[in-house]
């Protein structure tokens, strides 16, 4: 009696030690996307899911402070994926910016081709796709940002090289000190630091 009770404890324990190995097993495999064809409950697993973090990202709109008034206004949204973390010429995305005085001035928008960040220090380059400044489509531009919280800073390529329009080919990734000033209560940027395995 005593070897029968012993074998259906051990038989027990084995079932119940499987359990939580296998339960252990699931939790650490990261699940994936739901489809169409996934049960109701398969796609409320899905969504429960973690979401691995981005490699590297900037986004955010406000304007820069100028003493004598011009309506200058920078718009992010640029991400590099976890899965593309060792290349930020793999980044995607949009920005927009916009320079104005007295109703003169030009707006651009443009197609993100890279992206670099350091701690709260963003690089982002792209090429212009849209603009009202003529000649200045197919030209690359490269925009820096330091997110300091409510007194973020920024700088801009045409910076050191003039018009986008006269510059010669700029490389990706490149751009100027973030000497520019946002100007207080018009918006903020927000950097996602980039973490190669170095």
């Amino acid at each position: 009696m005593k070897r029968r009770t012993k074998i259906v404890v051990l038989g027990s324990a084995l079932l119940l030690t499987a359990g939580v190995a296998s339960a252990a097993t699931a939790s650490d495999t990261p699940r994936q996307q739901a489809t169409a064809s996934d049960t109701p409950r398969q796609q409320a697993a899905a969504s429960d899911a973690p979401r691995q973090r981005e490699a590297a990202a900037l986004t955010g709109t406000a304007e820069l402070y100028r003493s004598a008034g011009d309506d200058i206004t920078f718009s992010f949204d640029a991400h590099l994926a976890a899965e593309d973390k060792a290349d930020p010429s793999k980044a995607t995305g949009t920005f927009e910016f916009s320079h104005y005085l007295n109703g003169e001035g030009a707006r651009a928008e443009v197609k993100v081709d890279c992206l670099l960040t350091g701690g709260k220090v963003a690089v982002v380059s792209g090429v212009i796709t849209d603009s009202d400044l003529p000649g200045a489509e197919g030209k690359r531009v490269g925009v820096t940002v330091h997110d300091l919280g409510r007194h973020d800073r920024l700088g801009y390529s045409w910076a050191a090289t003039g018009s986008p329009v006269d510059a010669k080919e700029l490389p990706k990734c490149v751009s100027s000190a973030p000497f520019e000033k946002v100007l207080k209560g018009t918006g903020d940027f927000t950097v996602v630091p980039w973490q190669p395995e170095l």
